[in-house]
């Protein structure tokens, strides 16, 4: 076979590698090409340079190009993956920082709450961006793929008003099934089997079988409490499968920060909880690991191109959609999965025009989503007071309406927990001037805002927040990897 893939946002190096292998794991696409496109030549010549140690160590026919030319990559293009971060850390830090002075604490800020919600204003003019591209030169009937954050509100609008074909993928269901096969005491994820449904991050494992053996409420959460490392670890998540009856995908983290319960108090954060990793909770966690992965990669560089040289080991492929569903369409090998889609049924009590993530089959005919799912009545609770949140959210980027963006930050679970409305007026206005480069659309309302900031008189504070660890040097991490290392 022979056909191209490009990949937008090609320099996040660790994660294109990744698809690049997996994909080159299916016996027949090492004759594909391609394309890596970023707006960081300094990214697309360190990634480039991997990917081509991986070809010549291979002895593959795979062509690899990257440019800046985002429409000369996409040329001819078949598929299309964005795994992009408009506004990069600089942009993200932001996201962190200024809702903390209003008192909202966030963990990751990609998804909703404050901090997704300004992401998905910077994407998503980019995104339709990338869709005029894709119409005008991809490949008929090209598939665009979308890793990026917020997922929901990206392919919302790519769907709806780029009109491309479009999925949107995340790896929240795999990781969430590992965890539960690992509590029951499962010898294989395999041995699972589950229906997962909901939206992004707030996916709901809302039927599970071991070995054919249905999985009970009282008898998970027992497994999960008695597990060494999860008990600890993920205190917010038993306590919301204690109470609404299932499990959730997403990270104590994660999921703390979707709900208006957990993290409205600083005292209450600390209860839930735990910092042994970012993923648990800790205040800013991934804008640390994100820098810290930044700088360590940059440092470590050399060692990463030396790894390149290795065979690709088919037997390692991960559970990264990607590949799967390129296997399924061009081998008709069928996959099944969990993708991001517009909603149209599939969900019986969630809206229409939504973009739900829920089990598919994926064969040469396309992604068939199982329909005619029904969601546990508190699960649909919270994910419609976030789709009410993301609708909201597409409409005023694609508008550039400011009060309506005020209007979807105010209705956001947590940030309506801990904030007053004229806090999110003004903190709405702060983030906009702030981020004023990469928000094209609001550039009419950024005067305004800035004078309405001149005249506040709205109290903040300068806050680290609840749970905050410093970002550790590169000598930090590799002693710590040292002593991780000799310890296992």
């Amino acid at each position: 076979m022979s056909f191209k893939i490009a990949i937008i946002g090609a320099g996040s190096v660790g994660f294109t590698k990744k698809l690049f292998t997996d994909i080159l794991c299916v016996p027949e696409f090492e004759d594909i090409e391609f394309a890596l496109t970023d707006v960081s030549e300094h990214n697309l010549a360190m990634i480039k340079a991997i990917l081509d140690r991986i070809v010549e160590a291979n002895k593959l026919p795979t062509k690899v190009t990257a440019t800046t030319n985002r429409r000369e990559a996409l040329e001819g293009a078949r598929y299309i993956i964005s795994c992009v971060r408009v506004g990069g850390l600089e942009a993200y830090a932001d996201d962190i920082r200024i809702p903390l002075k209003y008192g909202i604490d966030q963990c990751v800020g990609d998804t909703i709450c404050a901090g997704g919600i300004l992401y998905g204003q910077r994407n998503i003019p980019v995104i339709l961006d990338f869709c005029k591209d894709i119409r005008e030169v991809a490949a008929a009937g090209a598939k665009f793929l979308n890793y990026a954050n917020p997922m929901a509100m990206n392919t919302w609008a790519a769907i709806e008003y780029g009109k491309v074909d479009t999925v949107g993928l995340c790896h929240g269901v795999q990781h969430g099934a590992e965890q539960i096969a690992q509590v029951l005491g499962a010898k294989s994820p395999k041995e699972l089997d589950y229906v997962c449904s909901g939206i992004n991050h707030q996916t709901w494992f809302i039927e599970l079988k071991l070995n054919g053996r249905p999985i009970g409420k009282d008898e998970l959460i027992s497994a999960f409490e008695a597990h060494p490392v999860y008990s600890k670890q993920e205190k917010l998540r038993i306590d919301v499968l204690k109470r609404f009856g299932v499990y959730s995908t997403e990270s104590n983290g994660h999921l703390s920060e979707y709900l208006p319960w957990y993290r409205k108090r600083p005292d209450e954060i600390a209860r839930w909880i735990d910092m042994s990793e970012w993923i648990h909770g800790e205040t800013g966690g991934y804008l640390r690991y994100s820098t810290e992965t930044r700088n360590w990669f940059e440092t470590e560089y050399p060692q990463f191109l030396e790894a390149a040289s290795k065979p690709i080991d088919s037997a390692k492929r991960s559970n990264e959609h990607a590949s799967h569903i390129l296997e399924a369409l061009e081998t008709n090998r069928v996959y099944r999965g969990h993708f991001n889609v517009k909603n149209n049924g599939v969900i019986t009590n969630l809206p229409q025009d939504a973009i739900i993530e829920s089990p598919g089959f994926v064969d040469r005919f396309g992604i068939n989503m199982a329909a005619g799912i029904t969601l546990p009545e508190a699960c649909a609770a919270t994910c419609m007071a976030s789709i009410n949140v993301q609708r909201m959210s597409v409409h005023a980027a694609i508008a550039g309406d400011i009060d309506l963006l005020k209007l979807a930050v105010l209705h956001d679970p947590l940030v309506g927990a801990v904030s007053t409305p004229e806090e999110v007026w003004q903190m709405v206005d702060e983030m906009v001037v702030a981020q004023a480069q990469w928000l094209p659309q609001y550039a009419h309302a950024v005067p305004a805002a800035k004078e309405r900031l001149s005249k506040s008189k709205v109290k903040t504070r300068e806050w680290a927040g609840a749970a905050r660890r410093s970002v550790r040097s590169i000598e930090e991490l590799r002693a710590e990897k040292a002593a991780l290392k000799q310890a296992g």
